[in-house]
């Protein structure tokens, strides 16, 4: 059944904090955010997107540093400051003319909760508290902003038989 599920995936959606990062919130005095994201998750996405799997960012915040990030990982479905996270992915199926069987969300806390139980893939990062963890199809072991992106990206691949392609540049 969770092969299954994950052979379908079309769309990953992933939340910002405590997913793409750390979860950590940093502040300066003057009131700017930072973000601390990883290298290894970043190149995770690109293989994932080589692959012919779309790729979002649907985030409760909004930051700066999120739409460059974006920028840099080739991301351009990128909603920021949503209160409705349901609404922007049935919104971004639409756009793609995709059912939610097609569709992964990667979430890590009770308010991604609605879109995790509306896609065909939920998946969370260890430190999600326990009920978005029994929402959720697949937890990752590596933590949120450490690696657990890449570890999502290079299942959904592994699963499909597209790794080892997204790889092989790199063995030559």
């Amino acid at each position: 059944m969770f092969l299954s599920r994950v052979k379908l995936i079309r769309l990953v959606a992933f939340d910002v904090d405590g997913v793409m990062t750390d979860g950590g919130l940093y502040l300066s005095d003057s009131g700017e955010e930072f973000k601390r994201f990883n290298s290894l998750d970043g190149h995770g996405i690109k293989m994932l997107r080589a692959s012919g799997v779309e790729v979002a960012i649907i985030t409760g915040r909004t930051s700066t540093c999120v739409t460059k990030r974006a920028e840099n990982l080739g991301i351009t479905h990128v909603y920021q400051g949503v209160e409705r996270k349901l609404d922007a992915m049935v919104d971004l199926l639409n756009q793609l003319n995709l059912s939610r069987d097609c569709a992964a969300y990667m979430g890590d806390d009770v308010v991604d909760l609605c879109v995790m139980r509306h896609v065909g893939l939920s998946i969370s990062v260890p430190e999600s508290p326990q009920l978005v963890r029994e929402h959720s199809n697949y937890v990752t072991r590596r933590s949120g902003g450490h690696g657990a992106v890449r570890e999502a990206c290079e299942l959904i691949m592994s699963v499909q038989g597209t790794l080892q392609a997204q790889l092989a540049p790199y063995l030559e």
